[in-house]
């Protein structure tokens, strides 16, 4: 799709045609997208949606942490929501931040500030707008527990402010309507003291650390686990994890092409070096393969595979 710059008049952002995404994403691989935009800030992001044409695809991309950028890239105009959209303020036990805010930065910042609650999203990749959008847990813990409220922009250029409820969330999912923009969200979570809100804290960086191959080239969880009613239907304990699957079915340390699952956590995909989006997208399905004619059970992704495959 051709996607022309010249139309688009007053934009204060950056504005960037072809522009490399997959190895900017947290696999570094991947294509480009047809555009890419920075807005400045709200203005700005309004003033481009006014202009863009309403027919031509149109996405959010925050820091890519938790997405598959296919090898053919993405068509049309992806938005990246940077430093206009990463304030942080608190007032009280509620905290207003910007959705392309660090999630870890948003979990450090309500512990500093003596808020306990968020500090589950410091083992989250990623920013604020994508852990709402699809409703991101870790530790017991879902965005949907502690968020108060979210605001986002639609195509027409309005504002729209949302309640959890209204979001309909539930694990790994929000029903967000395909014109909204996340822009800031609200969090609420209650005063603890901070000397036990920075141990818990710290307890949760060494635990991921230690179980997580976060030095790599990787991206947050490949798959959901399933839910206790799928297990049972399939004859597996209720309480399985999606990592145990994995390991029953010689899934540790499996590789495709540059593609591997992580020995560390065979739940985590890894680029070894020279992997493609192709490589990657290919051995999760082989994961999926083995786990369905295992176990009769279909993991859903939960790694976002974006764009167009290569012919």
């Amino acid at each position: 799709m051709n996607v022309s710059v010249t139309k688009i008049l007053n934009i204060r952002g950056s504005l960037i045609e072809k522009a490399s995404l997959g190895e900017n994403s947290w696999f570094r691989c991947g294509g480009n997208a047809d555009l890419l935009f920075k807005p400045a800030d709200l203005e700005d992001l309004l003033s481009f949606l006014n202009q863009y044409e309403k027919a031509k695809p149109l996405m959010v991309l925050g820091s890519m942490a938790n997405c598959i950028i296919r090898d053919g890239g993405i068509r049309g105009c992806v938005i990246h929501l940077g430093k206009a959209f990463s304030d942080i303020k608190v007032d009280g036990t509620k905290i207003t931040v910007g959705a392309g805010a660090l999630n870890g930065s948003l979990a450090s910042a309500a512990v500093k500030s003596g808020i306990g609650g968020l500090e589950f999203l410091s083992g989250i990749p990623g920013t604020i707008g994508g852990a709402i959008c699809m409703n991101a847990g870790a530790y017991g813990a879902e965005v949907k527990d502690v968020l108060f409220e979210a605001s986002a922009v639609g195509r027409e250029g309005h504002v729209k402010t949302f309640k959890p409820e209204d979001l309909k969330m539930s694990y790994r999912y929000c029903q967000l309507p395909d014109e909204y923009i996340f822009i800031n969200a609200v969090f609420k979570g209650k005063i603890e003291d901070k000397g036990k809100l920075r141990a818990r804290l710290n307890e949760m960086k060494v635990k991921r650390q230690q179980s997580q191959p976060i030095s790599e080239k990787t991206g947050g969880s490949t798959f959901a686990n399933s839910t206790s009613k799928e297990l049972k239907s399939a004859g597996l304990p209720e309480t399985m994890r999606t990592w145990e699957l994995i390991d029953k079915v010689g899934g540790r340390g499996l590789k495709i092409g540059g593609a591997q699952m992580s020995e560390k956590h065979c739940n985590f995909m890894i680029n070894t070096g020279s992997a493609t989006a192709s490589d990657l997208e290919n051995l999760g399905d082989e994961i999926r393969r083995r786990v369905r004619d295992e176990f009769g059970l279909n993991l859903n992704w939960e790694i976002k595979r974006i764009g167009e495959k290569l012919c």
